[in-house]
């Protein structure tokens, strides 16, 4: 369970990074995050392509980390009521 909650946070801390980087008009990648370089690298349209992938990629990744995570959270209470109730 312990490996979960630090594989959750991980990926929690690089979607909000994944997030802030992008411009919010839609228009590529910020300037201060070196957006330049990554237009010249990956063009325009390429570099928030990545970055827009990467981004539903790690919310899923949360969204499926967070419901395992539960069902493991499920299962091990309902050992530890069965040991209880003996």
């Amino acid at each position: 369970m312990t490996f979960i909650t630090i594989i959750i946070a991980l990926v929690s801390f690089a979607l909000m990074f994944f997030i802030l980087i992008q411009n919010p008009k839609g228009g590529g990648i910020d300037s201060t995050f070196g957006g330049s370089q990554a237009n010249q690298l990956f063009g325009a349209s390429g570099s928030t392509e990545i970055v827009e992938k990467i981004t539903w990629g790690l919310a899923a990744a949360l969204f499926i980390l967070c419901i395992v995570a539960s069902l493991m959270v499920s299962n091990i209470g309902g050992a530890g009521e069965q040991l209880l109730s003996q």
